[in-house]
């Protein structure tokens, strides 16, 4: 990195063909070269976390000690609503309209049984108001929300982060577990998944889809 820090960049295509996390062999060997080892595993927590967790973790015996979430007030904004052309302007009411997805992440990974810590992404026109706004929120969903300023600040402006995940880690705090068994029916598992990741009511498939999950089980992949 700029400041001479390893960084590990494997994995091929992006997202190492779909689950969105770097490979087994990036991250196992990082573990064997740093007391802490920090993986970007995919692109939203129902998404990528989910599939890092139930897929990843599983296969490669994995046990993560916490969990980053990272926000930033102009996403915030956006899914509460702005355009934008207008994410430049103060709007705390969109931001707390916003943090329903935020909470919605949260949620989803204290499903896993993992601690989580909200990072904020800040970005040069995010302003005092917006960003309390969001710890507010998180503080009621018992979530520490820290300020994070690498952008301008380099590591120094992750170190309050870097020592609170840091902490999370050493607590064993952790009941790390995926989502579904292992020999759960593969339909029960894409019941499971739509249904507490994505909140579905129920999950229909006709009978040619049922056929072929039946088949894959019957030919050992399960």
């Amino acid at each position: 990195t700029l400041e001479n820090n390893p960084a590990f960049i494997h994995g091929g295509p992006f997202a190492n063909i779909a689950h969105g996390c770097n490979s087994v062999i990036a991250t196992k060997t990082a573990l064997k070269l740093a007391d802490y080892v920090v993986t970007e595993a995919g692109f939203g927590a129902d998404l990528g976390a989910e599939k890092f967790f139930d897929i990843k973790c599983r296969k490669a015996g994995l046990h993560p000690d916490a969990v980053v979430i990272v926000a930033t007030a102009k996403a915030l904004k956006i899914n509460g609503g702005v355009a934008r052309e207008n994410l430049g302007t103060e709007n705390v009411e969109a931001v707390i309209k916003g943090c329903a997805n935020l909470g919605r992440h949260i949620e989803n990974i204290k499903q896993f049984g993992v601690p989580a810590v909200v990072a904020i992404n800040r970005f040069t026109a995010d302003t005092e108001a917006e960003i309390r706004a969001i710890q507010a929120y998180c503080a009621e969903l018992g979530v520490d929300a820290i300020l994070a300023t690498h952008w301008a600040d380099g590591s120094a402006g992750t170190e309050a982060l870097a020592k609170r995940i840091a902490t999370l880690a050493e607590s064993g705090a952790s009941q790390f577990a995926p989502l579904y068994d292992d020999h759960l029916p593969l339909f029960g598992k894409i019941e499971t998944i739509a249904k507490r990741i994505y909140r579905a009511d129920e999950v229909l498939a006709d009978k040619s889809v049922r056929d072929q999950l039946h088949r894959w089980e019957a030919e050992g992949f399960g």
